[in-house]
């Protein structure tokens, strides 16, 4: 006797996405490969943190104000908050075409550009598209086989096309787009009031220890009940940590600023798209500063067009040879559910059992019937001899 199982198994669009991503609870986060600087800005911000709410705030939260550690647990939470929303979410990749829909782009560009002379280049594959007046040139991406829509590019270390490309961030560990561009600028402008926080109040520290004890005896104090540590150690690696990233984050966030305020993207302003020869003005810009903030970091966010967690089912069937043993007065187990009724996930066991001749059964002999009575069914029907 042979036995069929059929399985179905359950598989997320996530899982057959191309490009060069990862993914981490069934696609709920999308990240880039390359996590490894992700987990150095990781470190640097917990560890700058943990030092500082160890040691140094316990003394300001007595000498000055318990304030003082509040306000940095506030900056702190939002500044991770705001890193995680950044590197887990989806920046705005665009789907690449299907094979269908990408023969039809070659057919429609055959068409309009014609047949190309052998050993000619074929024109560049550009489509004008009129945004305020103003003429914006849509690329072809022989990628992911489509025309881009204005102001995406392909990022070549994810190997996706992003709307409104701004830049590939390794700090964070993602692209940064149109749907995280908001979380990456109140990560840095966050990032940079809390460097300059820790930054302001170490010095603060080291100043009323010294006025009470001196620098000298400050700088070989002992805090905590951690003898072999020095606060030298502690408070110099702090404010060298501080002080390298004030520079780089307070000027990376005052860039930011500038790029809100003309509502422009990091990779316009590094290809001099509004700025170049031609002196073209920008078509998204609304000529006010606050009108071009408010579309950047409040305008409605756009849902993700890559449906991660979709399914698509794909049903396995394996076929296995064995014996069943069977008792004289065993019966087949009647079926509960009807064809096509199995529940998603659960295995459904066919049996193949050789049916009898017509010769070897007997066919039950109906009785007769008085007229006006019910017939009843007989005992032995739907049992099959072996």
């Amino acid at each position: 006797m042979s036995v069929m199982v059929a399985r179905k198994k359950v598989v997320r669009k996530w899982e057959k996405l191309p490009g060069r991503n990862t993914f981490c609870c069934d696609g709920r986060i999308m990240m880039a490969r390359q996590k490894g600087i992700f987990y150095l800005t990781l470190f640097l911000i917990l560890g700058t943190c943990a030092l500082f709410f160890a040691f140094e705030c316990r003394y300001l939260a007595v000498q000055l104000s318990p304030a003082i550690p509040v306000f940095a647990a506030v900056l702190f939470l939002f500044a991770m908050a705001t890193l995680l929303r950044t590197s887990f979410s989806d920046p705005g990749v665009i789907p690449r075409a299907l094979p269908d829909e990408a023969a039809f782009i070659e057919m429609e560009i055959e068409a309009t550009n014609g047949t190309v002379p052998q050993g000619q280049r074929p024109p560049p594959r550009i489509k004008n598209f009129q945004i305020n007046n103003q003429i914006v040139k849509l690329k072809y991406c022989y990628t992911c086989k489509i025309f881009r829509p204005p102001r995406a590019s392909h990022c070549s270390i994810c190997d996706n096309c992003v709307e409104r490309f701004d830049h590939h961030c390794p700090w964070v560990g993602n692209c940064v787009g149109k749907r995280n561009y908001r979380y990456f600028y109140l990560f840095i402008l966050s990032l940079s009031l809390l460097t300059i926080y820790i930054f302001t109040f170490n010095i603060v520290y080291v100043a009323l220890k010294s006025l009470k004890i001196g620098f000298l005896n400050t700088l070989k104090e002992t805090p905590g009940t951690y003898p072999s540590m020095s606060l030298t150690v502690l408070t110099v690696l702090e404010v060298l940590i501080c002080f390298f990233t004030l520079w780089s984050v307070v000027g990376l966030t005052g860039f930011h600023t500038f790029l809100v305020a003309l509502n422009q993207t990091t990779n316009e302003d590094i290809k001099g798209s509004w700025t170049g020869k031609n002196r073209v003005q920008n078509p998204y810009s609304h000529g006010n500063i606050v009108k071009n903030c408010c579309e950047v970091l409040c305008g409605p966010l756009p849902p993700s067009v890559l449906d991660r967690r979709g399914i698509l089912q794909q049903e396995e069937s394996t076929a296995q040879e064995g014996s069943c043993p069977r008792g004289p007065g065993m019966q087949e187990p009647l079926a509960t559910q009807g064809p096509g009724q199995a529940q998603e996930g659960h295995s459904v066991l066919f049996l193949q059992v050789p049916a009898p001749s017509v010769s070897d059964t007997k066919m039950p002999e109906e009785k007769q019937r008085m007229p006006g009575e019910l017939p009843v069914p007989s005992l032995d029907a739907g049992r099959v001899e072996h």
